[in-house]
């Protein structure tokens, strides 16, 4: 007798994950940026001040949400893909913000909830209107695709789908929204790691890891046991923050 064959089990991650060194080093992470430019460009000025007092390598970690909500979404972009100054890295996580976008571009006719979330401000700092394109024949036509196509550099889609969903530097965890609590690293989904809230929210890691995250806004970054939120809600109070960590010591950073 015939057996049917089991379904093979989803892989529990399709995007890249990355590992980051800890010894003689200096990690900085900052949240969310939504399209702020001028509060990104505040929070480097500061932690390239900070990391100048320190003769080691200094990573810094963006947790994703670049883009959406605010006004130079574009210019957010292509600041991050420059390189820092020397002595300084750059590494961007993806956000589910950045997943929205690219499901958008790759088939506008089925990515329309982007548009729900922040997607026709990013639109719009590329020199798109929506009206536009729906005055074209709708976001499903070919002329719409092909407007949507020539605005986005091809570089800025390249360094969109290039983005990894975790690094992990020791017991440090930096993700955009946080970790399923209790599952070991390597089992965590792509989704959790782009949306999860509860349970995470509530009961942390369960993992002996901190987990260093972004995606639920506050006025003020927040620590609550092993996690740590740096998501300080910028498109609203112009203001982004920075955590440094040292070692076992970690500190927060604000700008001017």
């Amino acid at each position: 007798m015939l057996r049917s064959k089991k379904p093979a089990a989803k892989a529990a991650s399709l995007l890249p994950r990355i590992v980051l060194p800890r010894n003689d080093v200096v990690l900085y992470a900052v949240g969310d940026v939504h399209g702020m430019l001028d509060p990104l460009l505040a929070i480097e000025n500061r932690i390239i001040r900070d990391g100048e007092r320190f003769d080691c390598p200094k990573i810094v970690v963006m947790l994703g949400d670049y883009v959406d909500r605010g006004r130079d979404s574009a210019r957010v972009l292509e600041h991050l893909i420059q390189p820092m100054p020397q002595g300084f890295r750059r590494v961007c996580l993806r956000g589910n913000h950045e997943a929205a976008m690219l499901s958008f571009l790759r088939a506008p006719q089925r990515g329309l909830g982007w548009l729900e979330i922040g997607g026709e401000a990013t639109l719009s700092s590329y020199g798109l209107d929506i009206r536009q394109l729906m005055r074209s024949g709708g976001l499903g036509s070919r002329e719409a695709a092909s407007i949507i196509e020539s605005v986005v550099p091809e570089h800025h889609r390249a360094f969109l789908q290039s983005l990894p969903v975790m690094a992990v530097g020791g017991d440090m965890v930096f993700v955009h929204a946080g970790i399923r609590p209790g599952v070991a690293l390597p089992k965590q989904r792509d989704r959790d790691l782009l949306m999860i809230r509860e349970p995470f929210l509530t009961e942390g890691p369960r993992l002996p890891v901190t987990v260093v995250h972004g995606h639920t806004p506050s006025i003020v970054p927040v620590k609550l046991g092993n996690r740590i939120c740096l998501d300080t809600f910028a498109y609203s109070t112009g203001r982004l923050a920075a955590l440094r960590v040292r070692g076992n010591r970690g500190a927060f950073l604000h700008a001017p």
